[in-house]
């Protein structure tokens, strides 16, 4: 909103002024403008930084060549600056906002003014004006829909500069020309006069409608005002307004409620003052409280009964309990201030804050600093053109990022799952080739057929649950000490000091290539689109007699823990498949656990998957630890509703043991085991491939397990495959975890699409990948599956990454009973019944009958009451 008038001052000699407007009486009109010169910017600097929230400074900087000077000043609280054509380009080029713009008119003749203000929208300011029927003609022409226009006076006469401003433009007064006791000093212009010079009232006695507030904008009460009380207002410091009985009314002469004048203004349409004062006493209304409308509110009200303690505390109060003990009271902001940061719903958000604002507020009122202080400083801040990056400060950064001992920040992961085979073992190898075993099931029993589908022997399940147990015990009971004692011992991360990495995670933790970013990001949006369309789009809702409606809704599970291995290889494509759909569904929180690397920190890629879908967290341990962790939560870990994700045996034991735990009152997706892949191809498959996808799943550990079924192949296609596994194998970084894969793999060689198939549903593969003729139409025999792939142009890689299908799939023969990952796998449904009496008349019968079989009694009478019946 547009000032009445601004008060010019002069930086050298204003401090002590002979006469008009000392620096208190100044604070009144609260807009000042300063000329400004290239020797006297160190100057309005510090005047900028004493005056802001004081007074809304204006300052001239025509004759300031440097920009950065000028930038300086508007980001030491400047309000606008007038500058000349050459500096309001600059400075726009520089993105300064042009609302905090004046542009300085070259000259006063109509042609110059025209020729300046056209196709500008920023304020304009004509100097030393000598001609006031020009400028009140050309402000008559420019009209009021108009950027805001600022005047100074060759001849400082009241009547030509009341012309002007009744014109809507704002003049510019030297501060000593400016009185507020026009008595005293009767050469000088009134301010009282200029700041009402467009002040309207509807009112027949011509008083002008007064709001009085206080610093914080808070409406203390209506009153009204004069000319008479406005400049006795001025004149005193105090409030004063107009009695329509009394006359003038300087408020608390009687009751010592006085008010201490901060500042006078008029609303945009000029027919209400605003009164803005400090209520000293028992408030403003004669009612004895703050406010006619009542008391104080929120933080206005927090600040009140602060003060109150502070001066006189009741014994044992809290308050003065933290007054005086400065390092409790520090030790409740860090604590409060943490609370607020981890809260994630609403709710506990506002809760958090409120805890906040009190202890903040408190250290405070302790120093003397009000909200009003507090106030100041926001809206200077808020004015402020340069940017500072905004980091946290060291101590408050997670722990640091660089790698240990000078390893490459490519470091893979320590094995988690299996060890490769050393390159003299002979697993894998067959006539000093990398092959695997060959059955013809036509020339084998059924038996031996259902032993070779049997999947890779296991560790005793006793052995990893005797393993598992105590790990669990200990991260249940003992929380954050035993996760950090099992993350130094098992991955080596001995440095870490905190099991959990918070969002918003920190841009140096994300450093990538822009590749691989593009990729994860392609990756993700797939993901989402094939994960968005399974949204159930509206409520099931059936009447399935009437009256009776039976519907079914769904809604998300509230915290899902993901878990993302760490073992043989960098996994961001499991957080994205295991986040993604969990952003989707709107699960409230969702928390990743992954293992660190050696130095303490996640790997880039997963922290920037997590990232994209919204992780509030990053658990860094791995193991029946870290699902321990997410089933029972720990001081740093919060506890979550459901475990998704693939691992190891002991991920998969440790999901298994805590899910069977009612206390831990948490489920899990799936069983799972190592991973597969079962191929299934025809003499129109091409070699290459079907060798490809047996070695993209073989890669993965020692104890997965890949299967070919040949259908219909000869001995020359059967090579032809064989020889690429091989070439392709010995080429790859990973040979030797493949050799280990390869040692319990094998091909089996039938002699139609049918036995194929059976044979597929029995195994019941984590992905099966059709590479024959008409593999589309083959999809229709598919019973078991975790996921497929049709086609020679689908390999197993894109649904691992980028396609959009989910790759967290049930193994170990578990596609029998179980789905992928997907949506569904993050939502719940819940069912109603919705009954009109009529409804319960028509099934009531059936309803009580049947209680009456089962013997509960309670039953029925919950229907016979209700149709009062016997």
């Amino acid at each position: 909103m547009a000032p009445a008038l601004l008060a010019s001052i002069d930086l050298a000699t204003y401090k002590n002024p002979s006469q008009g407007l000392n620096s208190h009486a100044l604070s009144f009109i609260g807009n000042v403008f300063v000329r400004v010169t290239p020797e006297t910017v160190d100057q309005a600097l510090e005047h900028l930084q004493q005056s802001v929230g004081r007074y809304t400074n204006y300052l001239g900087v025509a004759s300031i060549i440097s920009t950065e000077d000028i930038v300086s000043l508007l980001d030491a609280g400047a309000a606008k600056v007038i500058v000349t054509r050459q500096q309001l380009d600059q400075l726009l080029a520089l993105k300064i906002d042009q609302d905090r713009l004046i542009l300085a008119l070259p000259g006063n003749t109509r042609e110059e003014i025209i020729e300046s203000i056209s196709g500008t929208q920023v304020d304009i300011y004509s100097h030393h004006v000598e001609d006031l029927d020009l400028v009140e003609a050309w402000l008559k022409e420019y009209g009021t829909d108009r950027p805001d226009v600022f005047v100074s006076f060759a001849s400082l006469d009241i009547e030509g500069i009341l012309r002007i401003a009744k014109l809507a433009a704002i003049p510019i007064i030297p501060a000593e020309a400016l009185t507020v006791d026009a008595a005293k000093e009767p050469a000088l212009l009134s301010t009282a006069r200029l700041l009402l010079a467009n002040a309207t009232s509807d009112r027949p006695d011509g008083l002008f409608t007064t709001l009085v507030t206080d610093e914080r904008g808070t409406a203390l009460g209506l009153v009204y005002s004069s000319e008479e009380s406005v400049a006795e207002s001025l004149r005193t410091g105090r409030g004063v307004y107009q009695s329509r009985k009394r006359g003038l009314w300087y408020k608390g002469e009687s009751s010592g409620d006085i008010q201490e004048l901060v500042s006078v203004s008029l609303d945009c349409d000029n027919d209400c003052l605003r009164f803005v004062v400090r209520q000293q006493g028992r408030g403003f209304c004669h009612l004895a409280t703050p406010t006619c409308f009542g008391e104080y509110t929120g933080l206005s009200r927090l600040q009140k009964t602060l003060q109150s303690r502070k001066a006189s505390a009741p014994e044992g109060s809290y308050t003065a309990r933290l007054f005086n003990d400065p390092q409790l009271l520090r030790s409740k902001i860090l604590e409060e201030a943490t609370e607020l940061c981890d809260a994630k719903t609403k709710q506990e958000i506002a809760f958090e804050a409120a805890d906040v604002l009190y202890f903040a507020l408190t250290k405070c009122v302790a120093a003397g600093v009000s909200l009003e202080d507090v106030e100041r400083n926001l809206d200077a801040k808020s004015i402020k053109v340069k940017r500072r990056r905004g980091d946290a400060k060291p101590a408050f950064m997670p722990p640091a990022t660089a790698p240990a001992n000078g390893t490459s920040e490519k470091e893979v992961v320590k094995e988690a799952a299996s060890v490769p085979k050393s390159k003299d073992d002979p697993a894998g190898i067959k006539d000093g080739k990398i092959a695997m075993k060959r059955y013809i099931t036509a020339k084998e029993t059924p038996e031996a057929i259902q032993a070779a589908l049997q999947r890779p022997s296991q560790r005793s399940s006793e052995k990893i649950l005797s393993i598992c147990h105590p790990i669990i015990d200990a991260v249940k009971t003992r929380g954050d000490a035993a996760l950090l004692e099992y993350t130094h011992k098992f991955e080596k991360a001995t440095s870490l000091t905190t099991p959990v990495l918070k969002a918003p995670f920190p841009e140096s933790l994300m450093q990538l290539a822009p590749e691989t970013i593009k990729a994860i990001d392609t990756s993700f949006e797939n993901i989402r689109k094939f994960h968005a369309a399974q949204k159930e789009d509206k409520p099931l809702v059936v009447e399935t007699m009437p009256g009776v409606v039976c519907s079914r809704f769904v809604r998300p599970i509230e915290r899902v823990g993901l878990y993302v291995p760490g073992g043989t290889a960098v996994l961001p494509s499991t957080a994205l498949m295991l986040g993604v759909p969990a952003m989707v569904a709107g699960c409230k929180r969702v928390l990743l656990a992954t293992p660190p690397r050696a130095d303490g920190s996640p790997t880039p890629e997963v922290v920037y998957a997590a990232h994209k879908v919204g992780a509030e967290a990053i658990v860094l341990a791995g193991g029946a630890q870290a699902v321990a962790a997410l089933a029972y939560g720990t001081e740093s870990v919060a506890k979550v509703d459901k475990i998704l994700g693939p691992g190891n045996q002991f991920v998969t034991a440790a999901k298994m043991i805590v899910s069977n735990d009612t206390n831990a009152g948490v489920s899990i997706d799936m069983p799972a085991g190592p991973s597969e892949v079962l191929v299934i191809a025809d003499a129109t498959a091409n070699p290459a491939f079907v060798a490809s996808d047996l070695l993209s799943q073989a890669e993965h550990g020692v104890d997965s397990q890949v299967i070919l079924i040949a259908v219909g192949l000869n001995e020359a296609q059967l090579t032809a495959i064989e020889d690429e596994l091989d070439r392709q194998a010995n080429a790859l970084p990973r040979v030797d975890i493949v050799r280990g894969a390869i040692a319990h793999s094998f091909t089996l060689v039938v002699e139609t699409i049918e036995e194929a198939m059976k044979l597929s549903n029995d195994y019941a593969p984590e992905h099966l990948i059709l590479q024959v003729q008409n593999a589309e139409a083959v999809v229709d025999y598919v019973e078991n599956a975790g996921s497929v792939f049709v086609g020679p142009w689908t390999p197993e890689s894109v649904g691992d990454y980028s396609a959009g299908v989910n790759h967290s799939l049930p193994t170990f023969g578990y596609a029998k009973q179980y789905s992928g990952v997907n949506l569904g796998s993050y939502v719940k449904h819940i069912t109603s019944a919705n009954l009109t009496q009529q409804g319960l008349v028509n099934v009531g019968g059936a309803v009580m009958e049947l209680a009456r079989v089962e013997e509960l009694e309670a039953h029925r009478r919950a229907v016979s009451i209700r149709l009062g019946v016997a």
